[in-house]
């Protein structure tokens, strides 16, 4: 069990530090003036939009904007943290997981629903967020797993109630 648990902490921790990255530095690009980035930053925002057919990214409808924008104020800030939690083994790295992975779940449900109705995207685009899918579905996972683990150590650890003798 030591590895799987191992195994999910590594790729929800890789999750994370890829949404920490990327929403600051790409992500908001599609919300922010593009005159805030440095060119090379830019250049590679339109090199993806091209690349992967991002149509969502070239030219963002406001829904997207939307989900950029709760990206920068909540995702951003709740990887940022478990990430630390992950690495530090916090307790409460569960709990951030958690919220981590719905977050992406919800997000990428907005996503797909938009790319498949549309038929406007390309298997390639598909691809490149079918693995976000399965981290965030990992990092929910880790996170009732954790929590689960936590519980029935403490109740392992709890003092038993003593019977009076009279």
């Amino acid at each position: 069990m030591g590895f799987v648990t191992a195994a999910a902490d590594a790729v929800v921790a890789l999750l994370s530090l890829t949404m920490a990255v990327a929403a600051p530095l790409f992500d908001a690009q599609v919300v922010l003036p593009r005159g805030l980035y440095a060119a090379p930053l830019v250049g590679i925002h339109r090199w993806f939009a091209a690349e992967f057919g991002h149509y969502l990214v070239a030219d963002p409808p406001p829904f997207f904007r939307g989900l950029v924008w709760l990206d920068l104020a909540f995702l951003w800030p709740v990887c940022v943290a478990n990430l630390y939690g992950i690495l530090a083994r916090r307790p409460w790295s569960a709990a951030t997981s958690i919220m981590a992975g719905v977050y992406v779940l919800t997000y990428m449900s907005a996503i797909f629903g938009e790319m498949l109705g549309s038929g406007r995207t390309t298997p390639k685009l598909i691809q490149l967020y079918v693995p976000f899918a399965l981290a965030a579905v990992t990092a929910v996972l880790r996170g009732f797993c954790s929590c689960s683990a936590q519980a029935t150590a403490v109740a392992s650890h709890a003092p038993t109630a003593r019977k009076k003798r009279l």
